[in-house]
């Protein structure tokens, strides 16, 4: 018999981690969205969006240089978790390990807290960004991978969901995604990340929908169907003239991104999740 010793991670590393990468997130923004904002303005020809996206290019190096945050809305802390089954915390529970690196991030880098306790009644600010809300996968390994996302409420506000019946095929869900983009105008801070999630129900839909604003802008499906559906979507998205900040321009969207899982037989779930230009997402591995 093979006895599997387990990898042992501190709770405070993760803390530090998640701190480290909450702070980050919000002081510089991906080099993928840095490169579509460029292509974007290389692609603009009237003189009002070209400035607008100059100034975001901008926004974002001073940021970066003086390390203070992107934007205003420092966001709501969203974590996707990779958690190998060989591994085990030691020190405090896991799940207060990722809340206290989001309350040290929120609390140290001066970052807005955004986070009231109960939804509907009193709404007291909780005063660290905390909780957090967490997915999470067992996967095989050694290893936590973690994947967070610091969500804005003027884009995560445009996001919608409908449960469309089968009868609906590819063309109701191409008319409900455009649908959904129109519908938010420039409400989200275009140009934005269009996170799309299709199958599963009603709540894999929209964490698939969440998921897909962080795979990278320049990175389409592995499924030809669906890239060749993402560029289709793009590409008529472009055309609604919201441009950048909604002042009109052939930048909408910098990317559509979807994904997809299997579904029941009487369901077509789709979730559209929409992110601001400020598509603060990073990543880290904790071994």
């Amino acid at each position: 018999m093979v006895i599997k010793i387990m990898k042992t991670i501190n709770s405070t590393t993760i803390t530090q981690k998640v701190k480290e990468l909450f702070l980050n997130l919000n002081y510089n923004i991906p080099d993928d969205i840095t490169c579509a904002l460029q292509h974007g303005l290389e692609a603009e020809e009237l003189p009002l969006p070209k400035n607008v996206l100059t100034q975001l290019l901008q926004n974002n190096q001073i940021a970066a240089q003086e390390q203070v945050p992107i934007c205003q809305d420092t966001g709501m802390a969203v974590l996707f978790v990779e958690y190998g089954q060989n591994v085990t915390v030691q020190g405090d529970s896991f799940s207060n390990a990722l809340n206290d690196g989001v309350r040290l991030a929120y609390k140290d880098g001066y970052l807005r807290k955004s986070v009231v306790a109960d939804p509907i009644f009193g709404r007291v600010n909780t005063d660290d960004n905390t909780p957090c809300i967490v997915h999470t996968d067992i996967v095989p390994g050694e290893q936590i991978k973690i994947t967070a996302a610091a969500k804005g409420f003027g884009s995560e506000n445009m996001s919608c969901l409908k449960m469309l019946t089968p009868s609906a095929g590819l063309d109701g869900v191409k008319d409900y995604i455009l649908g959904a983009v129109k519908a938010a105008g420039p409400n989200p801070c275009p140009p934005i990340v269009v996170g799309v999630g299709i199958g599963g129900d009603m709540e894999k839909a929209a964490i698939l929908a969440k998921k897909a604003t962080l795979r990278g802008v320049a990175t389409p499906n592995q499924n030809e169907n669906y890239s060749q559906l993402e560029a289709e979507l793009l590409t008529e998205i472009n055309k609604f003239n919201i441009g950048p900040a909604g002042l009109g321009g052939k930048t909408t969207a910098l990317c559509v991104n979807i994904e997809a899982y299997p579904t029941h037989i009487a369901g077509l779930p789709v979730a559209v999740n929409i992110c601001c230009h400020a598509c603060r997402h990073g990543e880290v591995v904790i071994s």
